[in-house]
């Protein structure tokens, strides 16, 4: 272990008790962007960051929006060292149903050595271990041994639409653009879990989304089913068969060529995946199911992580009051989601869903297809140097060495990093599943927030040592 590291472990041990002071000062403040009544809440957010950041030796900026404000902030540029962009959040989701909280969702409480409110993981608690650790390369070596650039939005839980156009350039002053600002040689994001209790994880690998609306439309009213029954095409007959026909017994999804662009996982990550020891009866067990589907052929893991879906999330049609209404419905419909991988098109996808779904009408029925929003999936190879810098850094901060996982969700700013500014991330999560967020109790483990800290810190030097 280097001198300089040892110096920083000295001074993230003495200010332990600080950062989880500063922690739930900043987890007081019910920053929920979606609800304009905390408006200035989310505000006040952003300025302790802001604050925060320019005591910890960043030349920092409240960039305003015509939403909430962005925080920005740089540290000097290192000579031949790489430059490395920090994203997060500092915005919360709205903490209803509070009749299902133990205690006050913006007055943390620790208990068992976990704080319990909202934004305690996502992200409040997460993105603030990387101030920390700069702030510990500052004090003890007077710089950091590469340029950190940290982006901060406050609108992520409610669509991101200030960030996004702040990205595409819409607040460019009279300075550098935000291309030339933002520029760097990786990103890092830390608002996921790690893979288990004591089981820290890298993700490489994250699904993309193409999600639609579908409304059928049969008669122009709804009509008596004794009368009409059996001569009209009924729609929501029609919706449901459309549907089934998606996918045949085996869990394939039919529509023509979807499985042109899937990118097969390499004997390598399957033997990643096999090292983790995935339980499929715990899985069951914490689900409360009874059994498990998919396509087959595949692990599931393997279908969590790495391959397509199509899945309803929604449906409705006719009556759905009390008691029954014998009605044949004029009309009737369904959202559905496609998770797609690495590779696939969700504009092509969305035209072959078209052609297939015309291809299954039957007479008597119209339909539309609405494209409501789409987004590829993205894949980090395993063997970029950045990965290995994170995989050394989370092994000296948590004592035990990374695995490598994908997810299923999709983040859609990681490929708006990679198509706007040409980076990479690292996705290293220091949450855990069961901490909550979106939901009631809301929790961070402590002993999870120091280890990030100190991971994070050694992130800084390992990617430091990685030849550009």
């Amino acid at each position: 272990m280097s001198q300089v590291t040892s110096q920083i472990e000295n001074y993230l041990d003495e200010n332990r008790q600080r950062f989880e002071n500063d922690l739930v000062e900043w987890l007081k403040m019910p920053s929920v962007s979606t609800d304009s009544a905390f408006k200035d809440d989310v505000r006040k957010a952003g300025q302790w960051l802001v604050d925060k950041l320019s005591g910890s030796g960043f030349s920092t900026e409240l960039i305003e929006t015509k939403g909430h404000p962005i925080v920005y902030a740089e540290s000097p540029k290192i000579e031949g060292a790489p430059t490395v962009l920090v994203y997060g959040h500092y915005d919360v989701q709205p903490p209803d149903p509070l009749e299902l909280w133990n205690s006050p969702p913006f007055e943390p409480v620790v208990h068992d050595r976990k704080v319990y409110a909202r934004g305690a993981t996502d992200d409040k608690g997460q993105l603030i271990t990387h101030v920390f650790s700069a702030e510990a390369w500052n004090n003890c070596e007077g710089n950091l041994p590469v340029q950190l650039k940290f982006l901060i939005e406050g609108e992520e839980e409610c669509g991101s639409k200030a960030l996004y156009e702040f990205l595409d350039g819409k607040y460019d002053g009279d300075g550098p653009s935000v291309n030339e600002r933002l520029q760097a040689d990786i990103c890092v994001i830390s608002d996921g879990s790690q893979y288990d209790h004591g089981k820290p994880a890298i993700t490489y690998g994250l699904r993309g989304i193409a999600y639609f609306e579908l409304l059928v439309q049969g008669p122009n009213r709804d009509l008596h089913s004794g009368a009409h029954g059996g001569a009209v095409t009924n729609p929501a007959n029609t919706l449901c068969q459309m549907i089934a026909s998606l996918k045949d017994d085996q869990g394939r999804i039919q529509i023509p060529g979807f499985y042109d662009d899937v990118i097969e996982l390499t004997q390598v990550e399957k033997t990643e995946f096999t090292k983790l020891d995935f339980d499929d009866e715990d899985y069951k067990d914490e689900l409360g199911v009874d059994g498990l589907t998919g396509e087959q052929g595949f692990s599931t893991l393997e279908r969590r992580w790495a391959r397509p879906t199509c899945d309803v999330n929604g449906l409705w049609s006719g009556y759905q009051g009390e008691g029954a209404k014998t009605v044949l419905p004029e009309k009737a419909g369904v959202k559905i989601s496609f998770r797609l991988v690495p590779n696939q098109d969700p504009k092509k996808v969305a035209n072959a869903l078209e052609s297939y779904l015309e291809s299954q009408c039957p007479a008597g029925i119209e339909f539309e297809l609405i494209d409501m929003h789409g987004a590829p999936g993205v894949l980090v190879p395993i063997d970029n140097p950045y990965m290995a810098a994170a995989r050394q850094a989370i092994d000296r901060g948590f004592g035990t060495e990374a695995c490598f996982i994908r997810t299923g969700g999709s983040i859609p700013v990681v490929l708006k990093f990679k198509e706007s500014l040409g980076i990479d991330t690292l996705l290293v999560g220091w949450g855990q599943d069961d901490d909550n967020p979106h939901s009631p109790n809301e929790k961070f483990s402590l002993d999870d927030f120091h280890k990030g800290i100190k991971a994070s810190a050694c992130l800084w030097e390992e990617i430091a040592n990685v030849q550009k």
